[in-house]
Parts: C-alpha cells; structure tokens; sequence
C-alpha cells in the first residue's frame, strides 16, 4: 500500500473543527448546541455586499488578474489611506482568504527548515501553516496572567538563530484578544531591523479595537517598509467568511513579485467574492459601531459570568472576538468532548475550543479554552451556564 507523507501525517487537526463529528451526534440526538468554538460571527454581511453578487452584470464568469482587479486594489489601498496605512494597489495581492496569504508570505520569505518565531498561543493554522511550508514554528511564550501581552524583547532574541527568518504576530490576537500597543510594535520593529527579518502582522481583527483603543498597524512604522509584510482579510471585518477573500500587504517589492508568482500558480481569487468584497468597501462606519459596541457588550457580559465560575481565570480581551479561559481541569480535548457526548442542561450544551492546540509547545495550555463570542448576549449567558454546571459534577 503506497505510504502518505510525512508532511501529511504531521498535520495537526484543527482544534477548532474536529470535535464537530460530537457536534452532529449531539444535533441527531435533538440537542441545542451552543458554538463557543469557532469566529463566526452572527452579525449580518452588510447588504450592499450581497446586492452586489445579486445584481452584477457578467456575461462570463471568468477569470480575474492573479493578483486580483486593479479596480478592487486601488479601493483597497483607499480603504487602508482612511486607516494612516498609505500604500498603493500593486502593493497588494488579493488572496483566496487570509489563509492562502499567509502561505504566499511563508513561501516568498523562507525556505525548508527555517525558524519562524511566534507568541504563544496563536491562531492555530499557523502550525499547519508551517508544517505544509516545512518551516519550524519557534514560540516565544506569552501567559494568561500576564493578559497574554508581548513577552520581553529579550526573550525574542534569545531564540534568534541564523535560521530566523521572520516574526509573526496577530495584532489584535486570535485566539487571546490581545491587542498590541504602538510602543509594543515599535519594540518588534526595532528587534526585525537589528536582525534582519521580516515582521509578519496578521490584522484581520483591526476594526474590533475596544475600550477607547486603537490598533496600530505594522505598515504605519516608518522604517520598516522592506520587513513589513501585512495579512489581511474581509471574512470578520464584514462577517463575510464565506467569500474567502484576503490579501497580502508590503512595500517590499521582492515579496510583492515573488508573492505574485505563488497567485499565478493558483490563477486568480474568485470573481464573484471580489465584487462583494470591493462593494463592502462602502459599508458606512455606522455598521461598524453598532458591531463595537455588541461585541464590547457581549465581551463584558463573558467576562463578568466567567468569573462567577470558581477556579476559572480569564484573560480580558482588548480586541478580536475571544477570549483564553482556564478551567479547574487536567485535559480540555477530554472535557469538550464529553460536554457534546455526555452533558446537557434541557438538551443543550456547549461546543468549545481546547487550547492547547493554539499553542505549538507541548504540555501547554491543557486546560485552558478558547471561547468566540460570536453569539448573543442571551446564548452566551446560557452557554456558560451550562460550563459552570458542567464543571460541578466533571471528572478528570
């Protein structure tokens, strides 16, 4: 029997997705089940966005340029000016989502068995990311009781080694919520220079900046033109996920032109997704205070009821939507899995994230979970609910 590779055999599973087979079992047995395990929002897509796929006036449904329209780059590149982020549109490569972004990026910058370092945890495609580009994830920790902010600088250049190749950061974080400050980036970019690497900013969360904040792009650094290399993304912006639409983002145009040849291998993004994702670019600001403050109010309304859990410890998120919460357990996979199988309150229980593979370091964050809170102020309260009654009468 021919041998699957290696490569394919060290593919983690997602944490996100693989508990769904206890899912379906559970909505086969009549279950409710509340998603606290996965960033997709219920907010609805801005109208203008699907009147546009409604109403377009293509004869053919064909390809666009690799690097995806001239006219949607040129209204991405306005969109990013109206930020303080000035770049033009051949900067930009419209990728099939965030997702293949970061493989043209890992792909134009390093080559097999280089070091790529990470603050842990992180979004967790990041390891299947690297293993698919044979690059090895460094990480670099970062800790709940610390609310998961940027580790030392010092701790970063201790694990520089001539394999290092970039630093990746998601600013604000999936799956902590943290959001990075302007001295903290100032502080990435001075590390990058010093040492010659690329800084990679994962941004799709830019919009979701609370408590007064605002978030502070990587591209808005002066001298970091050459290193800078942004990843961007409509899915949780306009709560498009399913247009798969992202982009890859630099003033490097080495990047930029090896980039391209990775967008000319694949052909082109998808059409129809382009044109909805370039008429979202008018979505009024007023759309995206009316989400602020629902995910602000939905933030605090999690917080506030997490910590009436006793023996739980949560990291309060300044950005994003989710939050890493740490149970009074030894193993989170076991605990998530029997919530779906074993646990309910009036048929309905709860699916989460375990954490631990959000994070590359073995042994770490066992017991801890990552909850979205893409749900209602209402689903949620009853959600954790359910984990608080469940972590009553749970067995390790």
């Amino acid at each position: 029997m021919p041998n699957i590779s290696n490569k394919g055999k060290a593919m983690p599973q997602s944490p996100i997705r693989k508990l769904v087979p206890f899912a379906e079992n559970a909505y086969k047995q009549g279950k409710t089940v509340y998603h606290l395990n996965i960033g997709q929002p219920d907010i609805k897509t801005p109208q203008i966005a699907l009147d546009a796929v409604k109403v377009h006036s293509l004869d053919i449904l064909a390809y666009t340029r690799s690097e995806g329209s001239e006219g949607y780059r040129t209204k991405i590149a306005d969109y990013y000016a109206k930020n303080d982020i000035h770049v033009k549109h051949d900067d930009i490569i419209v990728t099939t989502g965030g997702s293949e972004a970061l493989l043209f990026a890992f792909g134009s910058i390093m080559d097999t068995d280089d070091e790529i370092i990470i603050p842990e945890p992180f979004y967790a495609n990041y390891n299947g990311f690297s293993i698919a580009s044979g690059v090895n994830v460094v990480p670099v920790i970062s800790k709940i009781e610390d609310n998961f902010a940027l580790p030392p600088i010092e701790e970063f250049e201790k694990l520089i080694t001539p394999k290092t190749k970039a630093i990746l950061i998601c600013n604000p974080g999936n799956p902590t919520g943290y959001l990075y400050s302007k001295e903290e980036i100032k502080k990435l970019a001075t590390i990058v220079k010093k040492h010659d690497l690329f800084l990679i900013a994962d941004e799709v969360y830019r919009e979701f900046a609370y408590d007064g904040a605002t978030h502070y792009s990587i591209m808005q650094e002066d001298g970091l033109e050459q290193h800078a290399i942004m990843i961007d993304s409509v899915s949780k912006r306009y709560s498009m996920c399913g247009a798969r639409i992202g982009c890859l983002v630099s003033k490097n145009k080495d990047v930029i032109q090896t980039a391209l040849k990775f967008a000319q291998a694949r052909l082109s993004p998808p059409t129809l997704a382009q044109i909805a994702s370039e008429a979202a670019l008018q979505t009024p600001q007023s759309y995206f205070d009316e989400v602020i403050d629902e995910y602000v109010d939905r933030r605090n309304t999690l917080i506030e009821e997490l910590q009436k859990i006793e023996g739980v410890k949560v990291a309060k998120p300044k950005g994003a939507f989710y939050c890493i919460a740490e149970l009074p357990i030894n193993d989170a996979d076991v605990f998530a899995q029997w919530l779906l199988e074993k646990f309910d309150i009036n048929d309905e229980t709860v699916m989460v994230a375990p954490a631990a593979g959000f994070y590359s370091t073995p042994g770490v964050g066992l017991n801890q979970i990552r909850i979205a809170y893409v749900l209602n102020k209402e689903s949620l309260i009853k959600a954790v609910n359910i984990i608080k009654e469940a972590l009553k009468v749970y067995k390790d």
